[in-house]
């Protein structure tokens, strides 16, 4: 897990992102993507248990406890998220001083201990750094959200029409299929005026998206 903690800035929004340790699969199931979206709902708060250890305690406990702590500052505000089969891209706004770092920190570690104990798996999982690139402008804050909820589809992994449902990527959220209470939308859509016109916006630009990432393998060769 990463030990290296950069110096981030309270009140800037950041797009992160991180791999596997060997680009190895490990959000191919529902399963492990249910779990990883439980982490992160949880880890978003500063938390006095462990998730491993909140989910041994009684229903009655962990919703008064939980009660108690979402009562609080987040660490975070995420504004959208991707995880895709051996890396994951969050766009987040840090609130609290060194809260994107211990974010990923305890989503990292938590993630890791649940897979490596189903696999009987040993070491780390993440690769040792993860990667927060400042978002400078709105633009740029719209801009990033578009390639993160494209990904799937610039990958090749799915058909457009796949991502309005698609619980991997953050976009059912600003449709209200099947969303996720800790997605904050309305920074997005306050841009955009209406769901619809920020859909339509994602799907002009695949074509564009796809063609800078064959570019972009096209000077890796």
């Amino acid at each position: 897990m990463s030990t290296h903690r950069p110096i981030l800035s309270t009140g800037e929004i950041y797009h992160l992102f991180n791999r596997s340790v060997g680009k190895e699969i490990i959000f191919a199931s529902k399963n492990y993507l249910d779990k990883i979206l439980q982490i992160t709902n949880y880890y978003r708060y500063p938390q006095e248990l462990s998730f491993s250890v909140f989910n041994r305690k009684t229903p009655t406990f962990q919703q008064e406890y939980l009660n108690k702590t979402f009562s609080k500052l987040p660490l975070i505000d995420i504004y959208v998220f991707s995880f895709m089969p051996n890396h994951f891209h969050l766009l987040v706004k840090q609130l609290q001083e060194k809260g994107i770092s211990l974010f990923v920190s305890n989503i990292q570690n938590s993630f890791a201990k649940n897979f490596n104990l189903i696999n009987d798996r040993h070491g780390s999982l993440f690769d040792h750094n993860f990667k927060p690139k400042r978002i400078t402008n709105n633009e740029e804050f719209i801009h990033v959200s578009r390639y993160i909820h494209l990904n799937h589809v610039t990958a090749g992994l799915i058909e457009f029409e796949q991502l309005l449902t698609y619980e991997w990527i953050s976009l059912p959220c600003y449709l209200n299929k099947k969303g996720n209470k800790f997605v904050n939308t309305k920074p997005i859509l306050d841009y955009f005026k209406t769901p619809e016109k920020y859909i339509n916006f994602l799907k002009d630009n695949v074509n564009y998206q796809k063609k800078l990432k064959k570019i972009k393998n096209i000077l890796l060769d």
